[in-house]
């Protein structure tokens, strides 16, 4: 078990918005929540990444851009281009959705060959790159091959679930995902996550980074617990 404070722990939040309508005032209020409350990152579609990265200029909040999202049905030439644009308009960090489709027919060199390509635009602008599975349309082999890809391709995270498909993050993924990749990946949940005890049970699952929209109310809640108990930490 580790100790946490209450800052570490927001630490482990990306901050996330990624709404279909979401507006300039949306963007200008996460990117003002994310400075107060010291997470991590903000999690954002890809066309916010030049408005947050001059909101967030400064402050040590990455700007996190969703690509290929949430469906993942695009060429790898497209994800490429996107990643390569995003990190261009001021994104630090990237998610992509793999092809969904290809991993289902088995092509498991295409998932390689996705991954790879990424990943290396990712590392040449020294920017953090995290591999969404979407776990929901996934059998355990197929998350087990996406695993022992990642492991050989080294992406810094592999992530449960975009928050868009039929569920979110579960324990029992974020266990088998930790299992596979063990130190070489960090694992990243999201989707679903919406309280303090959830949250925690990611955290002690194995998960280093946790993707919410309800940031705000699990820190508020996990502050409580602290000065409930008189404590500085929390244990996980």
């Amino acid at each position: 078990m580790n100790k946490y404070s209450l800052i570490q722990l927001s630490q482990l939040i990306d901050h996330t918005n990624l709404k279909p309508d979401a507006t300039t005032a949306m963007m200008e209020k996460l990117c003002q929540e994310a400075k107060n409350y010291h997470f991590k990152m903000v999690a954002i579609n890809q066309v916010q990444s030049r408005l947050c990265a001059q909101l967030l200029k400064g402050t040590g909040v990455d700007i996190g851009a969703a690509i290929a999202f949430p469906l993942g049905q695009t060429t790898i030439a497209s994800k490429c281009f996107e990643t390569q644009n995003a990190i261009e308009n001021g994104a630090t960090e990237i998610d992509y959705v793999i092809n969904i489709s290809a991993l289902k027919a088995g092509n498991l060199q295409y998932i390689e060959d996705e991954m790879a390509q990424i990943v290396k635009i990712c590392r040449q602008h020294n920017v953090v790159s995290k591999v969404i599975f979407e776990n929901c349309y996934l059998t355990d082999e197929e998350k087990i091959s996406l695993c022992k890809i990642a492991v050989k391709v080294k992406p810094d995270f592999i992530k449960t679930s975009t928050g868009f498909g039929t569920s979110g993050a579960t324990v029992e993924d974020v266990k088998l995902m930790k299992n596979q990749v063990g130190d070489a990946v960090k694992v990243k949940a999201a989707g679903g996550i919406r309280s303090a005890d959830t949250f925690k049970k990611m955290i002690a699952a194995g998960a280093q980074r946790i993707g919410t929209s309800s940031g705000i109310a699990i820190i508020d809640e996990l502050k409580q617990e602290l000065a409930a108990s008189n404590k500085d930490t929390i244990e996980l």
